[in-house]
């Protein structure tokens, strides 16, 4: 008789485009949104916390079709109930098409504006690459039902609040504001307005949002004939006259030394476009707001530049990026980038409702934000782990309990070592590897005489590094105190390296 087969275990491996997230990384991140969360709040924004997963139908562009239902997101039909097929369902891919999902369906219940923040991870059902995964946090902040530019003002100075609540010191970030409407406008004045120029205004604004990438002379070629790659692969162009180009081109460089001098500048471009004005004038009034409140062009300025997400956004959109200097994988010296966006999108939620809703609000990236924080040196490279309470004794065990529930009332993380206490040294490399500051140990002559041995574990390592370095030399690392002074004196180590 055949011996039957043996399942076979698992392989213990994260899923290709995700990843995990341990200590450190986790409570990085949770202390940076909390710090993000309470410039939001400060600005009267509330909490909301949708649902992980969507019907796809409410995410707009992602549904499904016969061929390849999952396409973008992860998405899976529920079972039919009698004739009724069942519903598709997909894991969130951001947190804005849910945020019109909630205004629609709330929106009797809900103030008019509402502002609300959310923060949670997300979704893609996308090709991972280096750096990009299928699963990543967002930062939201939206107003619903403002139709004022004056709620895109309030989010770029949220915006920068935020950053430098989090430790982006000003000099170092800027945010920068654009308006979808001015090159509606310009594109007028080029003679890509109507119906009949959908395909030439598709080629235009992709060409427009390649720009970082293909530099001024390939969005040039992509306006014109097309272009030609390093690969030899053809791109068909706009097929723009000299003329439509020079205003597509001079859009892009509108930039001037101050806001009022750049409006100035498209406003020539924009002729008599009506939609076009309108776009300059809600660029003038963003940029007065702001200066009323004390948010110069040294943290937010008017720049046309800024082209990421115009397909998108129906007026204003505005972009945070970082200026510092960091390396590349090469070695080379670079800007380190953008680090949020976002706009006014006021066709979303008319999805759900046939009325236009007014609505703006911007996504940070935190992953990015995160890393941006570490190559500032804002953030240790390693959390400091808990108080360990070593175990001398077995029979004990209710004396060491005793302690850290001491230690946790005073608020000071701590943990008993619940491992084969047998071997005092493996106790010690836990701690270490925990990235413990402290150990405590009472031994059965130090509990007989009242005292308690508390060992420095920081100032331990730096005398095992190099005993002879002077800063070290005259301090002791373990401390022989009454058991009574357990609390404080852990405390004063603590406060050392805090």
């Amino acid at each position: 008789m055949a011996k039957p087969k043996k399942t076979p275990r698992p392989k213990a491996e994260t899923p290709r485009g995700f990843r995990d997230y341990f200590g450190a990384e986790v409570t990085q991140r949770n202390e940076m949104l909390a710090k993000i969360a309470g410039v939001y709040h400060r600005y009267g924004f509330d909490a909301l916390e949708s649902a992980g997963v969507e019907k796809v139908e409410a995410l707009g562009k992602f549904l499904p079709d016969v061929d390849r239902p999952n396409e973008g997101v992860f998405a899976w039909q529920e079972d039919a109930e009698a004739d009724k097929p069942g519903d598709w369902l997909a894991l969130r891919y951001d947190l804005t098409a849910p945020l019109a999902r909630v205004y629609a369906q709330h929106r009797n219940e809900l103030p008019t504006p509402y502002r609300r923040y959310a923060m949670g991870p997300v979704w893609r059902n996308e090709k991972p690459g280096p750096g990009r995964y299928r699963q990543f946090y967002q930062c939201d902040a939206d107003t619903v039902g403002a139709a004022s530019v004056a709620a895109d003002a309030e989010i770029c100075a949220m915006l920068a609040d935020c950053l430098e609540e989090v430790g982006i010191e000003r000099g170092d970030y800027i945010v920068r504001v654009n308006n979808r409407k001015v090159l509606n406008g310009v594109l007028e004045v080029a003679g890509l307005s109507g119906d009949d120029k959908d395909a030439e205004r598709g080629i235009v604004l992709r060409a427009i949002d390649k720009l970082d990438r293909l530099g001024v002379d390939g969005v040039r070629a992509l306006l014109g004939e097309g272009r030609k790659d390093e690969s030899g692969d053809f791109t068909e162009g706009a097929g723009l006259d000299e003329a439509s180009a020079d205003v597509v081109m001079g859009f892009m460089q509108a930039k001037r030394d101050d806001g009022a001098a750049t409006c100035a500048r498209l406003r020539e471009l924009v002729g008599q476009s009506t939609v076009g004005l309108d776009g300059v004038t809600e660029l003038e009034t963003i940029a007065s707001l702001l200066d009323a409140g004390g948010y110069g062009p040294d943290r937010i300025e008017i720049d046309p530049s800024v082209v990421r997400g115009l397909g998108y956004y129906t007026g204003p959109v505005y972009e945070a990026e970082l200026t510092f200097e960091i390396q590349d994988e090469k070695g080379r010296p670079r800007n380190f980038g953008s680090v949020a966006g976002g706009g006014r999108y006021d066709d979303l939620v008319k999805r759900f409702t046939g009325e236009v809703v007014p609505a703006t609000g911007v996504s940070i990236g935190v992953d990015r934000l995160l890393a941006a924080l570490h190559a500032k040196g804002r953030m240790d490279t390693q959390a400091q782990g808990p108080v360990v309470v070593t175990v001398m004794d077995k029979g004990r065990m209710a004396d060491y309990q005793a302690m850290v529930a001491e230690l946790r009332t005073a608020g000071i993380r701590a943990e008993v070592y619940l491992g084969n206490p047998k071997n005092f040294g493996n106790q010690l490399k836990y701690a270490d590897k925990r990235g413990s500051p402290v150990a405590v140990i009472e031994g059965g002559e130090e509990h007989a005489n009242g005292v308690i041995q508390i060992k420095d574990l920081v100032l331990g390592a730096k005398m095992a590094e190099n005993a002879t370095l002077e800063e070290w030399r005259d301090r002791p690392s373990q401390y022989e105190v009454p058991r009574g002074d357990l609390v404080a004196k852990v405390r004063e180590i603590l406060e050392l390296y805090s």
